[in-house]
């Protein structure tokens, strides 16, 4: 199985089809599904860029760009790369939340990141506004206000689905504003954000039915040790356990597949 990853790594990257092109799924698959939020992201207290992890680019920005060191992944299910996070295929740098203001539209995908912490994601609405998953709830906030200190990027292309359009993004952000834990289906701000911007309910807590053949990997860089693979059963599963070894660069050894280490 590794071989076989090694060589689909370097396919092109194809558009897969969404779920419901609305983004408004019916009759989703909840019957003994527990739906649950993990609390999995803590605040950060206010920190200068180097407290973060950042080091400035050699560029004339005040604010901007910085690089951070990073865990980098790609990801495939079916064969198809579904996530792609590699420095050598695309721009990692992150800029302060004042800069990234200026380079957003409504809809677009945000990420905030420092080291050792699990990223946070959220959806631009307009002006400084962005709408998220936070602490158990659905909120508008302002992105200045939630940065603390965390410098982001605007991360559309990640997923490698095909969104839905601006409208409809915003549709499903702002129409889940002030839901709270018991009503919440995602587990975290990625798997949130990433479901409003490309209506896929495989991004939601249980949204997805398993079987034997579908299977997501999981390739993982990590510096200094190579490139190991993992295996999930779910997409929001695969999700949980990336952004855990974000926030603590270890990986669950029982996960691995044959060994883990390619």
């Amino acid at each position: 199985m590794g071989n076989q990853l090694d060589r689909i790594t370097h396919l092109n990257y194809s558009e897969l089809p969404t779920g419901d092109p609305s983004g408004l799924e019916k009759d989703e698959l909840r019957v003994g599904v527990a739906y649950f939020f993990s609390d999995e992201e803590e605040e950060v207290d206010d920190r200068t860029p180097s407290d973060c992890g950042f080091t400035k680019d050699h560029s004339p920005a005040e604010e901007g760009p910085f690089s951070v060191s990073e865990v980098e992944y790609s990801a495939f299910c079916s064969q198809e790369c579904i996530f792609s996070k590699l420095r050598e295929n695309e721009d990692l740098n992150v800029y302060s939340a004042k800069t990234l203001l200026t380079m957003c539209k409504p809809g677009d995908l945000l990420e905030l990141v420092a080291t050792a912490q699990a990223p946070h994601w959220a959806i631009f609405e307009q002006d400084d506004q962005v709408i998220h998953l936070q602490m158990g709830e659905i909120r508008k906030d302002s992105l200045l206000e939630i940065s603390n200190g965390r410098h982001g990027r605007i991360v559309n292309n990640r997923y490698r689905y095909r969104p839905l359009p601006a409208d409809l993004v915003m549709q499903n952000a702002v129409g889940h504003l002030g839901l709270s834990r018991e009503e919440i289906c995602w587990t975290n701000s990625e798997s949130f954000a990433a479901w409003c911007r490309f209506g896929k309910r495989e991004f939601k807590a249980g949204g997805e039915a398993h079987s034997a053949e579908q299977q997501y990997f999981l390739k993982v860089h990590l510096s200094g040790s190579g490139v190991h693979t993992l295996v999930f059963r779910s997409l929001e599963d695969m999700i949980r356990e990336r952004r855990r070894v974000d926030a603590s660069g270890i990986l669950k050894e029982l996960s691995l597949v044959n060994g883990g280490k390619e």
